[in-house]
């Protein structure tokens, strides 16, 4: 026993002496440690600025019109004491003079204290997106309600405009007071609020936003496959010719890039309308009759083909790049094995080029769901796209919260069919090159 308790003291002391060491004595291990953490900081100061630029101009936007889609206290800012006493409030009928005094006292206050974006007119809006033709009740109710000086205020008020005593007016506006909100994320599917808070379908006059969701899509999906079958021939053949006609061919591919896309939608109005270039020729072979003039612009014709030519070339590029790596010996080796060349090209040649479709078609259809600047000029009403609502909104109804609603259900829809794409194809299996 003894023995055996000599024996191990010299291993144990043979293995501590063969630990390696710095020239500094200290652990190898532990200095590896520190070298590596030192590269990751140094990474994350390198990288660091360009993820606050990411954060500032891309996710803090998106957040905030996710946010503001959801988020609408106008009402509560323009009539703050009204908005909280109808949160308290039960909603059952119409309020009491308590409720009305306050209405009174708000609107006189909003009208002698203008300051922007919390005037009465922007109070009146924010009910008019749930209950329209309510907005001029309350600009001329502010406007009669300076003159009210003491009560009975509720009847003072149902005397300038009976309406007043409608229940379903007040059920709204205590629907309002609250400054979160899901009717604008209702609104985007064609669904609204009731009286008695229930969610139900639209009138049929105002079922839009699904119906332009749903051709939106389906004409990206139609120019995208478009764009499939006009690019895959151009690419291959930039992919086989020497390499001086290649790149002169391929100038030809980059030139839309150094054109004003402003420029190329004009262009073809100018050779898709009635008395256009196309239009004019088909006439002058005999084509068509003089009165038989297609009708190609200001339609769903005019938006599929002014986006194809926008975005060919980013179908272009991707096969390309996929095919220009693809050895020609592949197809020569099946051909002398005896395989036919339509039997090469299906077993040997195109599934090598699925990884250079899949990267143009999910970059082309993206880009084609979030097109605006076409569908407005080209499009006509039966080619406005969901994203020419979403622009209206902004610009001219000035409904920002329906507009970020729009905006937050078409960035849904796109990561949800990302997510489809990659679990039904695997987004690993991308190439650009």
């Amino acid at each position: 026993m003894a023995d055996i308790t000599m024996g191990s003291a010299p291993a144990a002391a043979t293995e501590t002496d063969t630990v390696l060491r710095t020239a500094d004595g200290t652990p190898l291990r532990r200095k590896l440690a520190q070298s590596t953490r030192r590269a990751r900081i140094r990474a994350l100061l390198l990288t660091l600025p360009l993820l606050v630029f990411v954060l500032i101009t891309f996710v803090a936007p998106i957040g905030q019109m996710l946010f503001r889609g959801a988020h609408n206290p106008t009402f509560a800012d323009v009539l703050p004491n009204l908005a909280e006493a109808l949160r308290e409030w039960d909603g059952g009928g119409v309020p009491d003079e308590e409720i009305f005094e306050l209405l009174v006292k708000d609107l006189q206050f909003a009208r002698a204290n203008r300051e922007v974006g919390r005037t009465v007119g922007n109070a009146a809006t924010r009910v008019n997106y749930e209950m329209p033709g309510t907005r001029s009740l309350f600009t001329s109710t502010a406007r009669r309600a300076r003159r009210i000086e003491d009560g009975p205020y509720k009847e003072a008020v149902l005397d300038i405009n009976a309406k007043w005593n409608d229940p379903a007016l007040w059920a709204v506006l205590k629907r309002v007071s609250n400054d979160y909100t899901s009717a604008f994320y209702l609104a985007a599917v064609d669904r609204q609020i009731l009286e008695d808070g229930s969610i139900a379908a639209q009138d049929e006059t105002r079922r839009i936003y699904v119906q332009l969701f749903v051709r939106t899509f389906w004409l990206s999906a139609l120019i995208t496959g478009i764009c499939v079958l006009l690019a895959y021939p151009v690419s291959y053949l930039l992919s086989t010719l020497p390499l001086r006609l290649s790149n002169l061919l391929m100038i030809l591919v980059l030139l839309p890039f150094w054109t004003s896309l402003l420029v190329r939608t004009t262009a073809w109005i100018a050779m898709l309308q009635s008395q256009g270039v196309i239009n004019n020729i088909l006439a002058w072979f005999g084509v068509i009759g003089d009165d038989q003039r297609l009708q190609m612009i200001y339609n769903q014709t005019g938006t599929i083909v002014a986006m194809v030519h926008i975005l060919l070339p980013f179908m272009i590029l991707p096969l390309y790049s996929v095919m220009k790596t693809i050895p020609p010996s592949y197809m020569r080796a099946a051909r002398s094995l005896g395989a036919t060349p339509l039997t090469a090209f299906t077993r040997v040649y195109f599934p090598q080029t699925l990884p250079g479709i899949a990267a143009g078609t999910l970059l082309v259809f993206i880009l084609a769901v979030g097109y605006y600047i076409t569908p407005a000029l080209v499009g006509g009403q039966s080619g406005q796209l969901i994203s020419n609502l979403i622009a209206f909104h902004m610009q001219r109804s000035l409904n920002w919260s329906l507009a970020a609603a729009l905006g937050g259900l078409l960035l849904a829809s796109v990561l949800i069919l990302y997510w489809l794409y990659n679990k039904l194809i695997g987004i690993d299996k991308l190439k650009f090159g």
